[in-house]
């Protein structure tokens, strides 16, 4: 055939094509990214802890104990600036801060990690600039003392009805097992670290030996490639047992659940300001490990493995090109590969939101003070505090009453021993 002399199907078919990649063209510029909120576990940090023996002391360490270290710093700077490369025709090139709102636990290392990474994900530009040499400009991270703290630092304390799960997760056959059969190794890295390791402490010794291992401490003998294995073993079931195991979703309820509720009622603040110029775009949380572990096992996608420092998960909503909305969650814990998609076991990649929604409305409590068991206590509290009142009331009122009756019995008292006037002693 010659060229030029194509026939009616062939054009009809390639016309077709045309038309069907400017379709999906068409859908991929339809899907839009509409609203952020970011979780991130803290950069590198000193240990929390120091052991009996152990040869190195807090002096070891140039800020002490529990304080990011420089490491933890470009870590974090790091990943302000992937979130930069990653967000950047979502977010404005520059500083506003009416797109973005960052908040910390009220920890050195958590409000440092902040800092550093919005030092990463938003340098100075123009007369941001308020020095030529620095290139860094302050941006507020919001915070509240600990003692307040009731979204991003997990365990939650004060929970009777969780601390009855914990407990019976302690006592379950599995974990009673897995302790007896490492009571010989418990015994033995207690006499060496002369700390007093059970299975729900293994995280002090396991943290502390972690930390200076990565840090090229050099560690005692007793210290081998095995003994770090089993502890961080132990470690990780320490984790499931806080947040899963037996009772995972009542857990999730009274724990992750709380940060979960928050996170649905941000994104879908979010669309009820869809007209609002400027908006809202992104919420970071700077906060812990036992945070995203909470989370993630909370929607059941937690990998068994302690979230490396810095690692950090994204919840994405995306208006679809029909308008609707839907929820991608991913999970960036390897700075050598892309974030990897998690999606809620019932639901699949681009989960539509009100499907995300309804799929984990039992993992969030409308009432976790009643839930674990507080509001009964507050009850008693309040009917033995009326009735102290009461009792006050009638001891008062009985008072009252006996100072009534001597007073008028004082005054009649008197009138008969009044002493007689003039005129009555001449009469």
């Amino acid at each position: 055939m010659a060229a030029g002399s194509e026939t009616p199907s062939l054009r009809c078919r390639s016309l077709l094509l045309v038309l069907a990649t400017l379709g999906l063209m068409w859908a991929a510029e339809g899907r839009r990214l509409h609203f952020v909120n970011l979780i991130y576990r803290h950069g590198d940090r000193s240990p929390i802890n120091k052991y009996p023996t152990n040869p190195y002391t807090e002096e070891d360490w140039p800020q002490g104990l529990g304080q990011l270290t420089q490491v933890g710093m470009r870590q974090q700077y790091e990943l302000g600036q992937f979130l930069r490369e990653r967000y950047k025709d979502f977010l404005n090139s520059s500083y506003d801060r009416r797109e973005i709102y960052v908040r910390s636990t009220d920890i050195d290392r958590t409000l440092m990690s902040a800092r550093a990474n919005l030092a990463g994900l938003y340098p100075p530009h123009g007369h941001q600039i308020f020095r030529p040499d620095l290139n860094w400009q302050p941006i507020p991270v919001h915070t509240v003392p600990l003692i307040y703290e009731k979204l991003l630092k997990f365990p939650l304390s004060n929970c009777p009805r969780y601390e009855k799960l914990l407990k019976e997760s302690l006592n379950s056959k599995r974990i009673e097992k897995t302790v007896e059969e490492n009571q010989d190794f418990l015994d033995m890295v207690s006499e060496k670290s002369k700390l007093k390791v059970i299975f729900t402490n293994v995280w002090k010794l396991y943290d502390t030996l972690f930390c200076e291992k990565i840090h090229n401490f050099t560690l005692p003998p007793w210290v081998t490639p095995e003994v770090i294995a089993r502890l961080e073993y132990l470690n990780n079931l320490g984790m499931e047992v806080l947040f899963g195991l037996p009772g995972m979703q009542e857990k999730s309820r009274l724990q992750g659940g709380l940060l979960l509720k928050q996170i649905l009622e941000n994104v879908t603040r979010s669309i009820n300001e869809t007209n609002s110029t400027p908006r809202l775009k992104m919420i970071i949380y700077s906060a812990h490990d036992t945070t995203l572990i909470a989370l993630q096992m909370a929607l059941n996608v937690y990998s068994g493995n302690i979230p490396p420092y810095a690692s950090c998960y994204m919840f994405e909503l995306y208006q679809e090109n029909d308008g609707s909305f839907t929820l991608d969650m991913y999970f960036r814990n390897d700075t050598s590969i892309d974030p990897h998609l998690l999606a809620l076991p019932s639901c699949s990649e681009h989960c539509p939101l009100q499907k995300f929604i309804q799929n984990t409305k039992d993992l969030i409590s409308d009432n976790r003070d009643e839930e674990c068991g507080l509001a009964s206590q507050v009850s008693s509290c309040i009917l033995a505090e009326r009735i102290v009142i009461a009792v006050l009331s009638v001891c008062l009122l009985l008072l009252i009453l006996v100072l009534i009756i001597q007073h008028c019995f004082w005054k009649r008292k008197t009138r008969h021993h009044r002493v007689p006037s003039n005129s009555e002693e001449l009469a």
